[in-house]
């Protein structure tokens, strides 16, 4: 019996998770169908745009990622300090980005003067909302979610897209949070899909190799911030190219 998802989850233990999601039809996710010779590239597009629009809004910062023909993967950073730092009316916008809310959360943002009986029912709510936008299964069901209906209006069908809930793996240090980032961006090399990093598209590291060309890095990727030390600022604890820019050892 598969373990749930809030025993594979722990923060105490660790706030990197890789996460893979799988299409479960003969039709693929992004790649081209050879039997009826139609592409589903663009699909790709649809995935990274999501990922990079959810890191804006969701305490959950994108470390690497890789959307490859029938499966994506993703290695993700739970902020939970950076979600209870928001207020209210942080926690609110946010989730109107994503969701209606309640009558009484769009009455509240909307500046309405609410009774002090409904403004309580408004701030549980939106503490609700506040641990959902540190939960790994809203921000993977948003995105599959939201592909598998574009998906499906495209092939004018119904069911099932993806194989199932999405798989995730506790990454308990740093040398598997680097050896994990370099697995998932290295996908595309190990596929024979390309023969280097900064021409995998639709991958964290092309995105990084293009930042870094002009001395910055992706905003709406987590940065590297350097080796472990004291004061340390909030990122990936490697430097920039501990992960494979300008084609450092951990790539061989």
């Amino acid at each position: 019996m598969a373990t749930p998802r809030k025993q594979q989850i722990s923060l105490v233990d660790t706030q990197y998770y890789h996460c893979v999601a799988r299409c479960v039809r003969r039709a693929f996710l992004c790649g081209e169908d050879t039997l009826s010779g139609k592409s589903f590239e663009h699909r790709r597009e649809w995935i990274e745009e999501k990922l990079h629009f959810l890191s804006q809004v969701f305490a959950i910062d994108v470390c690497a990622y890789a959307v490859m023909s029938n499966h994506y993967h993703v290695v993700l950073f739970i902020d939970e300090e950076k979600a209870q730092q928001w207020s209210m009316n942080e926690v609110l916008e946010r989730w109107h980005r994503l969701y209606k809310g309640t009558i009484l959360t769009q009455q509240y943002c909307r500046g309405d003067v609410l009774p002090k009986h409904l403004m309580a029912i408004v701030e549980a709510t939106a503490e609700v909302y506040r641990k959902r936008l540190m939960k790994i299964s809203w921000f993977m069901g948003y995105i599959n979610e939201h592909i598998a209906r574009a998906a499906n209006q495209e092939d004018n069908c119904t069911g099932r897209f993806w194989e199932g809930r999405f798989k995730s793996q506790a990454l308990l240090d740093d040398a598997a949070l680097a050896a994990c980032m370099a697995y998932v961006d290295l996908n595309p090399i190990r596929a024979n899909i390309t023969n280097t990093p900064e021409d995998s598209t639709h991958t964290s590291v092309k995105l990084r190799c293009e930042q870094a060309t002009q001395s910055q890095q992706p905003k709406t990727l987590m940065p590297f911030v350097g080796n472990p030390r004291e004061n340390m600022p909030k990122g990936l604890p490697f430097e920039l190219t501990d992960n494979g820019i300008n084609r450092t050892p951990i790539l061989n």
